[in-house]
Order: structure tokens, then sequence, then C-alpha cells
């Protein structure tokens, strides 16, 4: 009987052994599931921004549905990385995410130079047909493909406009910048634009425009309305003219390989509250746009109705007519894009 004993409680112990190990073993699968993830999320924007505003309701999001398992920081105003250092950034894997313009894409996947273009959208209903539909999934693939950078989608910041300080011009046919210091983002494909509506560019970053502007430094700037009264950049400068010559977007971005390592159940939940970023700071920036010429009025700067005709054909010519500027274009993206908006 004893012995019998003996077995029993050896049986039970070796049980209670397996037990033990299968369970440590779930544990470690449970915890390498559960894997946390820090996401530092880099851009220019500053605080007052919709777009970066946005982007704080994206963490909120992200860390509520994923119950904490994917945690974000949003380094604003160029405080962790300049603009031109974001994209690099995420493929050295020294940030996670960061937001981009596709110029700026451009220098690493080149046909994405095409988007630089003045006039290539008419309006917020062309872009949003192109970018948030299946065309803009295939060519934020595509990009994720090609550089190891994914797009996420298209943040709307507005129409860029001529804005000028006091120089005695006022904007209302390309002829009108001729000779104008036109600060503009630094990278060639931004510099060709501003060459295209017929200024001298300037390259000069964004948290240095501000006083560049008060010291003449340079003779006026392009940006979408709601910016320029987040930069206040009304109270250095006397005009604005509505040339509409680009519809401005910013593209948040995320490494790739990180984007593949956390899954679809996290990928879903960082793509559903981007979404709704996405339509807070669209709807934002096209009330603000609505609202804002009175506004600028208020504060005493001219608003110009220019020849949008003679500018569109002007900027149109000087990209088609450019071999260089062209050669890597998707010319068939191109034409399609463009026949969605006829």
């Amino acid at each position: 009987m004893r012995r019998q004993i003996l077995l029993a409680l050896a049986a039970l112990v070796l049980l209670c052994s397996l037990a033990f190990a299968s369970g440590q073993k779930a544990g470690e699968a449970g915890a390498e599931e559960a894997k946390q993830y820090n996401l530092k999320l880099a851009l220019v924007g500053n605080a007052e921004q919709t777009a970066t505003k946005a982007l704080f309701r994206f963490k909120e999001e992200v860390e509520t549905s994923t119950d904490g398992q994917v945690t974000v920081e949003v380094h604003h105003s160029g405080s962790l990385f300049k603009r031109d250092q974001i994209v690099p950034a995420i493929m050295r894997d020294n940030l996670e995410m960061g937001m981009a313009s596709a110029p700026t894409l451009a220098e690493f996947v080149p046909y994405l130079s095409m988007f630089s273009a003045g006039y290539l959208f008419n309006d917020y209903d062309h872009m949003a047909k192109v970018l948030q539909g299946q065309m803009g999934k295939d060519l934020f693939d595509r990009t994720a493909a090609d550089s190891g950078v994914r797009p996420l989608m298209a943040l709307y910041l507005g129409a860029r406009q001529i804005n000028l300080r006091d120089i005695g011009v006022e904007v209302r046919t390309p002829e009108d910048l001729k000779g104008v210091k036109l600060r503009m983002p630094g990278s060639p494909a931004w510099l060709f634009l501003g060459r295209a509506l017929g200024a001298n560019p300037t390259p000069l970053a964004f948290g240095e425009l501000y006083m560049a502007l008060k010291t003449g430094t340079v003779d006026g700037q392009d940006n979408p309305l709601p910016s320029i009264k987040t930069a206040k950049f009304y109270e250095v400068t006397s005009h604005i003219s509505l040339t509409n010559h680009y519809i401005s977007t910013v593209w948040p971005c995320i490494s790739e390989k990180l984007w593949k390592e956390m899954g679809p159940d996290l990928q879903q939940k960082l793509m559903a509250a981007m979404e709704n970023a996405r339509e807070y700071n669209d709807q934002s920036n096209l009330d603000a746009e609505a609202e804002l010429v009175s506004f600028f009025k208020a504060e005493g700067l001219s608003v110009i109705e220019p020849d949008i005709r003679a500018f569109s054909s002007h900027v149109r010519e000087a990209y088609l007519g450019n071999e260089d500027m062209i050669k890597d274009w998707d010319m068939d993206l191109y034409n399609r894009i463009v026949e969605m908006g006829q």
C-alpha cells in the first residue's frame, strides 16, 4: 500500500511539473504576443497647427484601443528631427514614425516628385478621390516597398497661397514674382515649384521663416491659409494672393519593418486611429479656409484674386517642358490622376 501511495505522489509531482512548464511556456508566448511598442512621431509643425492636434488625437486613441500596448510620443516643432531628417531617420531605424510630404519622399522614391507638381490636383475633392481611394492605397504600398517607409494616409493642410511682405508688388500673374525671394522647403522638388511659379526660390527651414520674413531675408513664402495663421506670418507680411497652386498634404509615415512586425491587429487599430485623426484634421482645415480670408483682411492684409489660368498654364508648361524634371515620373499614373479631375 505504501508503495502505491508513493507512486501516486510521484505521478502527481510529475503532472504538476508538466503543468507548470506548460504554463510557463504559455506565459512566455503571451508576453511575446503582448510586446510593448513606444512610437516616437516627429514633425516640424508647431503645437497650434491642426495636423499636430490631430496627431495628439491619434496618440490618445491608439493608446486606448491597444490598452497601452502601443504608446506614442508626439515631438512637434522640429524638436526631434528637422524636415529633411525625418525620412532618413525612419529608414535608419532611428525613428518609428514621422510626418513627410511627397516632395520630401521623392528624394528617395523619385517618381513621387510628380506629386510636387503645381496644379496636379484641382481642389480638395480631387486630391481626396486619388489619395484616399484605391489609387492612394496602391501608391502607399509601392512607396513602402521601394523605401522601407510606409505612408499611412494623406492629411490635408490646405491649398498653398503666395504670401509676401510689403515689397511694392501685388502678385496677380507669374510675371509679378520675377526676382522675388520666395521661401520654399529645401528639397529639389519644392525649389522647382518655386521657379515654375516665376519666383526666385530660397530654401529655408520652416522654424526660421517668421524671423526671415520680419527681417527681409526673404520676400515671401507659400503656405496654406491655416498655416499662415497658426505660424502668425500675417504679422510680418502685407498681402496674400490666392493662387491655389498646390493642394498641400502631409503623409504620416511609419517604418515598414516595424509595421510588418506589429501585425494585422495593431495595424488595424493604428489605421482606425489615424483615419479619425485625418477626418478631424481635414474638416478643421476646410472650415478654416472658408473663414480665414475675412480674418486676414481684418488684420490689414490685402487678399488678391490672381489670374489662376495664367498661373496654371505657366506652371504646367514649366513641368512638362522639362525632361529632367519629369524623367522619373510615372506618366501613366500622372495621366490617370489628371483624368480623375476632369
